[in-house]
């Protein structure tokens, strides 16, 4: 019979995704990983393996969470335009709830090692792709529901939304003002607004 593992792994992996996002995957070492998780090293490498593939786990719960959050607004019972309005205005909330100003996980680490990193660049990647996939379907649905008068192309919308997504997350480290990033949203939604101009 197998052995049980004497800790909870999703718990650790809540702890790893914490660590790494408050101080950076530089800055977090192995000993930093069992520090936080209660763990010590040996059994943090036989569970999980070395630090990228403990990053790489975190950054997939934090992912997984994410496109959840999204999917469950974009996806409601909301009208599209409606819809998209709590998306930013959730994304809004988040940063400015956080007090540690950590900006966005996925971003941390488009900046700070997917530069580096193949397997990691192509996780960010997906993840900007996905985020513009599903703003998009939301814009084109929208068009065809009535409710956002703009006839823009859906993907050129979706795209200024991903940029102004990216930029409230970035703006937020360093300057979390509920009014600059309202202003960073505003001309989307005046776009969306305004009829014709395709």
């Amino acid at each position: 019979m197998a052995r049980p593992r004497e800790f909870d792994e999703d718990s650790a992996l809540e702890a790893a995704l914490q660590r790494f996002w408050n101080h950076g995957y530089e800055a977090t070492s192995m000993r930093d990983l069992a520090d936080c998780t209660g763990m010590t090293t040996p059994s943090l490498y036989n569970a999980f393996g070395d630090k990228k593939a403990i990053y790489r786990l975190a950054l997939d719960r934090y992912v997984r969470q994410t496109v959840e959050a999204c999917s469950k607004i974009l996806n409601s019972d909301d009208s599209r335009l409606r819809a998209l309005e709590r998306y930013f205005e959730a994304n809004v909330d988040d940063v400015l709830a956080d007090k540690l100003h950590k900006g966005c996980f996925v971003v941390n680490t488009a900046l700070e090692v997917a530069p580096h990193d193949q397997d990691l660049r192509d996780v960010v990647s997906d993840v900007f792709d996905g985020i513009e996939k599903c703003v998009r379907d939301c814009v084109a649905a929208g068009q065809r529901e009535g409710s956002i008068l703009t006839s823009q192309s859906p993907t050129d919308l979706s795209r200024l939304a991903l940029s102004a997504i990216l930029g409230i997350r970035v703006l937020a480290r360093t300057n979390p003002d509920r009014k600059l990033l309202a202003g960073v949203v505003r001309p989307f939604f005046m776009l969306l607004r305004t009829p014709g101009k395709g």
